[in-house]
């Protein structure tokens, strides 16, 4: 297929990557340890660790978890917000020759259990506030060896005080009992004093198994190959280099990383792309607390934003943002769901720079298609393909469909993973005879080469840019002893894009809504539980019984227009 959106490319923008340059993720960061050994490489909590901090502990850490006497190729979860315990933590596993199992520490047991046992985890490092989960779990699984560590691990003494502070005043540490573990300094130190074999580590080796919801309900787990996560590396890198070339010059790179390191989005467009430019990451672990947020965003001067719609809202509805000096913002990336139109335009007045919106899924490392960082205005579209990267638009039947028509936009590159971990007829399922990634997303790409999202195949609902499965909640509510059958859908919500709406029919004639809702709250994250429940006699069918959501949808945006 020809790529009519080169064309669209910026002065300098490459048509494609060379990802060989590199034999593993490994080689791109011990690159960076050794070049800028000297810089900042991440902050959080005012305390700072540089690129040689990062390369000297995680080569303990790795020392450490290779003698515990894991496999290569071991797969490891990783259970934490953004701290600083967390780019060190990964860094390790993957020296060590591991595989880094990304959890959000917000699941619940349920969500948990499923994780670790379907990735074949061995071990888990784990912040304490989130022990308890792993406590609850962990005797169902396969997980013999676990690291926890504590928000002040690495803050000095003022970590003596906010470990006071997290664990006494504010509560935020439910007690736990894990017999064998070991605190994350103690794993430092005890590494520090083993032997580390550097593992010859090859493109095709696994470097993270990301979760993704699946249609069925169940959760899989995207296998990122280091070659594709060193290929999407590159590309950002050579799509985002105009705007950072561009005045007024940066010694270094102040990336604000706020979006949880555990989704790809960040881990690749913050912590990865950082430390291939030598920049430093601005670690917020708590995004929600906006005015804590602000607060830090007035200490330093930063250069790159990358955030999703809903959070961008929120920060601009505070009346201490204005204040905040953005002369040397030069990227603000929106991604993980549609940006709105208002949103990009209040964003630009206050802050002088345009969000550039793109596209990407777990499955493809993530990002597929951007607006060039150069544009000015909003463009309401997700851009056009990085480079080497082709997209089709196409029909059910496969067949490319002409410019301007809505197809499903299917996605072939070198960061297209390499199936779903351990289920070959899912990952069957969602390539095509060619070799295109199926989205399950549908769009038009027009003559330039520009990609709108219409609609969406599947029925996934997207909440703050965070995937949820309508499956998987029903599955959740099914459960429920009064509940006779239910339906989930996503309906439009001015805050986080989309909420979760349940329908139920009842079987207990006294359920109430909160009860539902309790009901999920228990065993669902919370941005999966839904935020609205109605309850209907019946819910419309197929002739073979299965519900129609489509309907649904229809009937609330008829009621809504």
């Amino acid at each position: 297929m020809e790529r009519i959106w080169l064309k669209q490319y910026p002065p300098g923008v490459p048509a494609d990557i060379e990802p060989t340059q590199y034999a593993s993720l490994v080689d791109l960061l011990e690159e960076s340890f050794i070049k800028f050994a000297d810089r900042k490489a991440f902050i959080c909590m005012d305390k700072s660790i540089s690129y040689r901090d990062l390369d000297q502990m995680s080569v303990a850490l790795a020392a450490y978890l290779q003698g515990r006497g894991l496999q290569r190729g071991a797969r490891i979860a990783i259970m934490m917000p953004n701290v600083l315990q967390y780019p060190i933590a990964t860094a390790a596993v993957l020296r060590a020759g591991f595989a880094v199992v990304n959890v959000n520490p917000l699941y619940t047991p349920r969500e948990l259990e499923h994780q670790l046992k379907d990735s074949g985890a061995e071990a888990i490092i784990v912040l304490e506030n989130f022990a308890h989960t792993v406590e609850q779990v962990i005797a169902k699984t396969q997980v013999k060896h676990v690291i926890v560590a504590s928000m002040g691990d690495l803050l000095g003494f003022k970590g003596v005080i906010v470990n006071l502070v997290v664990r006494r005043v504010k509560k935020m540490v439910p007690a736990w009992s894990l017999p064998g573990s070991v605190s994350f300094n103690d794993a430092l130190s005890a590494g520090r004093g083993m032997t580390f074999n550097k593992p010859k580590l090859s493109p095709g080796d696994v470097a993270f198994l990301q979760y993704t919801g699946g249609t069925t309900g169940v959760s899989k787990g995207a296998t990122l190959l280091h070659r594709n996560i060193v290929a999407n590396v590159l590309q950002n890198d050579a799509w985002l280099q105009p705007a950072l070339a561009a005045p007024p010059h940066v010694d270094q790179l102040m990336i604000v990383c706020a979006l949880p390191l555990y989704h790809i989005f960040a881990l690749t467009a913050c912590y990865l792309l950082a430390v291939r430019a030598g920049g430093c990451n601005l670690l917020i672990p708590n995004p929600r607390d906006i005015p804590g947020f602000i607060k830090e965003l007035a200490k330093y001067q930063v250069n790159t934003f990358p955030a999703v719609n809903t959070l961008y809202n929120a920060l601009m509805h505070h009346p201490d943002f204005k204040k905040l000096d953005f002369s040397k913002l030069k990227i603000s990336n929106g991604g993980g769901m549609a940006v709105q139109r208002p949103v990009a335009e209040q964003w630009k007045n206050i802050t002088g720079c345009s969000i550039a919106e793109g596209y990407g899924l777990s499955e493809t490392s993530p990002v597929l298609t951007c607006n060039p960082p150069t544009a000015t205005d909003f463009a309401g579209s997700i851009g056009i393909p990085v480079p080497s990267t082709y997209i089709s638009i196409r029909d059910d039947e496969g067949n490319e469909v002409p410019l301007g028509q809505a197809g499903e936009i299917c996605a072939k590159g070198p960061q297209v993973m390499s199936g779903y971990w351990n289920r070959p007829e899912e990952t069957a399922k969602v390539m095509t005879a060619d070799g295109y990634f199926r989205t399950g997303d549908i769009g038009v790409m027009d003559e330039r080469g520009y990609i709108k999202i219409v609609d969406r195949k599947k029925d996934m609902i997207l909440v703050s840019g965070f995937n949820v499965y309508p499956n998987e909640v029903e599955e959740v509510i099914a459960s429920h002893p009064g509940v006779l059958e239910c339906a989930v859908i996503g309906i439009p919500d001015s805050k986080s894009g989309e909420a979760v709406k349940a329908f139920v029919v009842k079987k207990d004639p006294n359920l109430t809504a909160d009860a539902v809702i309790k009901f999920c709250h228990d065993q669902l994250t919370g941005y999966k539980v839904p935020k609205h429940v109605e309850f209907r006699n019946d819910l419309p069918k197929t002739n073979v019984g299965k519900i129609l959501r489509r309907q649904l949808r229809d009937e609330k945006k008829a009621e809504a227009a």
